[in-house]
């Protein structure tokens, strides 16, 4: 037997990199390492939901679920964006 597991994936990676791209213009100073860690951070905070399909999961929730899985995003991103920013803000530690 052949398995093709190609189309599984995290639901919420497609949808934390493309809401890091959209956002991306309101934080010029951001650069691509910076954003990545973005990404990095905001999908640590979020569960894991493997899926072949979104378009499936997202058939199948309810519209309280998909407004839990919104807001989870909204938190989780506003979180990483904020989190990054600080942390390469930081006057460099002298010994």
């Amino acid at each position: 037997m052949i398995f093709n597991f190609e189309q599984v994936h995290n639901y919420y990676e497609r949808a934390v990199f493309e809401a890091v791209a959209r956002l991306s213009g309101s934080y010029p100073d951001f650069d691509s390492g910076m954003l990545s860690d973005v990404a990095c951070m905001a999908l640590n905070r979020l569960p894991a939901r493997y899926v072949r399909h979104d378009v499936d999961m997202m058939f199948y929730l309810s519209e309280p679920e998909r407004a839990s899985i919104e807001d989870a995003l909204h938190e989780a991103l506003a979180f990483a964006f904020a989190y990054v920013g600080q942390r390469n803000n930081r006057p460099p530690i002298t010994a």
